[in-house]
């Protein structure tokens, strides 16, 4: 199929971001393009939250996100925020639930949220177009965008591309970075976000043994602390406790991880030690980790001490051990990259957006929205939440 068309609106991205951002401005009576490189919209959509998308959370703030300008977020925020969002779900009666800090969750399935963006589109009578790739675009007055699929024009451009990750779904091209790059636009490094650690050496070794286990952890860098699960897996370590610590570390800095911060480990080895100075430190050990856990810490950490009982072991080298397990520091070789990545660190710099727009302040009529932009939500829904409201904001005002 070969088009030239003729379009208020051309929406490049045909996720959450740009399905939004075009039933808005299509609700405002704008004839509106989606066009999607892919074989099918949404494919995000569909697998995110373990295919139940976790589509917001009940508490947002500027604090959840990261950029280079803490502000830039909060009038889009505001202008469309996650209540919005959790009554045009009410509207289209999907179930759905809470779970952790707030996370809410379709009931049945991702498909319903797609669907619901979907009949939103076509009620407003956006035109959808799957399989085009857009090779070229060029600006004289109005945008025209050459496509497989032919050549489009259009007064405003809105530009929701996403960003490089999970690749294997077929629309992390980078286009959005290369175009914005064409305009004149500066775009900061990107980097694999919200992704697993992978570890080396003898700390890949009992990473691997323990694959499978979780446990409460409080994880940090300099930047930031997080109080979540932590999973270990056969190539590190992942879980919501290391994603989210993920959005704020950079390859050679090292992690802390407190492998039992509700617990002050040397007071309860003391008292251990008075009531029950035949048991082995691991045994002991065991009583407040997984004993896998424990286990794999006498093994790698104090092998000397494996079965030794708590009499024999002095108040100074307790002391150390407990020392070592509310501080396990440690350097992780890298994370999992793009691959399993589940947003993009990075992106459009967004000090040439005015943030009650989403538009481009030299560039009268193109938009940016969503992922494609430098800004980073941390785990929780907050990433769909700004793909509702920046693709709000643009739809409202392409």
């Amino acid at each position: 199929m070969t088009v030239h068309n003729t379009v208020d609106v051309v929406v490049v991205g045909g996720g959450a971001a740009g399905l939004f951002a075009a039933a808005t401005a299509a609700q405002r009576g704008r004839r509106v393009a989606v066009l999607e490189v892919s074989n099918k919209f949404g494919k995000k959509i569909l697998m995110s939250g373990g295919g139940r998308c976790n589509f917001t959370n009940l508490d947002v703030s500027a604090d959840n996100f990261i950029c280079a300008n803490p502000h830039f977020v909060k009038s889009a925020l505001a202008q469309y925020t996650n209540w919005d969002f959790i009554g045009l779900v009410a509207k289209y009666d999907i179930a759905y639930h809470e779970k952790a800090h707030g996370q809410l969750f379709a009931d049945e399935s991702a498909k319903q949220i797609l669907n619901m963006l979907l009949e939103e589109c076509r009620q407003a009578g956006v035109a959808l177009y799957l399989n085009c790739d857009v090779s070229e675009v060029a600006h004289d007055g109005c945008y025209t965008l050459d496509t497989s699929l032919g050549q489009f024009e259009c007064e405003s451009l809105i530009v929701a591309t996403g960003g490089l990750s999970i690749p294997t779904l077929g629309g992390a091209t980078g286009f959005g970075y290369r175009l914005a790059r064409q305009l004149g636009l500066q775009v900061n490094d990107t980097d694999a976000s919200l992704v697993p650690f992978t570890l080396s050496g003898v700390w890949h070794e009992a990473a691997q043994s323990l694959s499978g286990v979780a446990l409460p952890v409080r994880v940090s860098v300099p930047a930031r602390a997080f109080f979540e699960d932590m999973l270990f897996t056969h190539r590190g370590l992942s879980g919501p406790a290391i994603l989210q610590l993920s959005n704020y570390w950079h390859l050679g800095e090292a992690v802390t991880i407190d492998l039992l911060p509700n617990l002050d480990l040397q007071d309860a080895f003391a008292e251990a030690k008075k009531a029950t100075p035949q048991k082995t430190l691991q045994a002991v050990v065991s009583q407040w980790l997984p004993k896998s856990v424990a286990q794999a810490m006498a093994t790698y950490w104090w092998p000397e001490l494996q079965n030794k009982p708590l009499q024999e072991i002095s108040f100074e080298r307790l002391q150390s051990v407990a020392e070592r397990c509310h501080a396990w520091t440690f350097t992780p070789s890298g994370t999992e990259g793009y691959r399993t990545a589940e947003v993009t660190r990075g992106g459009v710099d967004v000090a040439a957006l005015s943030s009650k727009t989403m538009e481009v302040t030299d560039q009268p009529g193109l938009f940016f929205i969503g992922e494609v932009l430098d800004v980073t939500g941390h785990l929780g829904g907050y990433n769909f939440q700004w793909a509702w409201s920046s693709g709000y904001v643009a739809g409202s005002h392409a």
